[in-house]
């Protein structure tokens, strides 16, 4: 009974600080996406939560390993939502379907999109004190660059470098979403009216139309 009791309350202690951790990244997103990352201390995040700063340090070394959390977090989610697309067999409709997920990502996500691509500090973090490589982007990268190389089997872009083309998708993807996020689809007539299930469509069907482009050299 002691036993059990004891696994009761390390399981409950685990729980709190998960949730105590989870509370302290969201925190520092909001104030760093408000305030700018050099405005935003241990000392501000702490206040935000109403913990002492102390508590802050028992979970992160400093405010540069939270923006690389915050960036790890992002991409995690990011990862799993591409996975839910292997099961599209016509590698061509899964590389659509992949800039729509990307897309409504940064659309649901945008905090996390902004640390994840925007942001420099969490690739300073990694170039300073991880080991200089961007697994995180290496990853997503190498997932767009695998979707390719099954269309070029298929036929696609057969004719094209692989990486040239996998760099022309993500910069293609990364531009409509920043001018999304920036506000700068205003001179497009109503879009600022545009519900987001507009906007996805509006920006998918401009992908689907490069895509076709590129579709059209093979």
């Amino acid at each position: 009974m002691a036993e059990s009791e004891n696994m009761g309350i390390r399981e409950r202690k685990l729980k709190y600080k998960e949730s105590l951790k989870q509370t302290i990244l969201e925190a520092a997103q909001k104030l760093f996406l408000k305030d700018g990352y050099e405005a935003t201390s241990i000392r501000k995040i702490a206040s935000e939560i109403e913990f002492s700063p102390t508590t802050i340090y028992l979970y992160f070394k400093d405010k540069a390993e939270i923006a690389y959390a915050l960036h790890q977090e992002g991409f995690r989610i990011l990862a799993a939502q591409f996975r839910v697309l292997d099961n599209i067999k016509d590698p061509f409709e899964r590389l659509k379907a992949m800039g729509r997920t990307y897309m409504r990502f940064s659309m649901e996500y945008e905090d996390c999109y902004k640390l994840m691509f925007v942001q420099r500090e969490p690739m300073e973090h990694i170039e300073d004190r991880v080991n200089k490589d961007w697994n995180e982007g290496k990853r997503a990268f190498e997932a767009l660059l695998d979707v390719i190389r099954a269309c070029q089997e298929t036929g696609y872009f057969k004719e094209l470098d692989a990486t040239s083309v996998a760099m022309l998708a993500w910069s293609t993807l990364h531009g409509l979403c920043m001018l999304r996020i920036h506000g700068h689809l205003g001179f497009i007539k109503l879009c600022k009216e545009l519900q987001l299930e507009h906007i996805d469509n509006l920006l998918d069907g401009t992908f689907t139309t490069f895509l076709k482009v590129l579709e059209s050299l093979r």
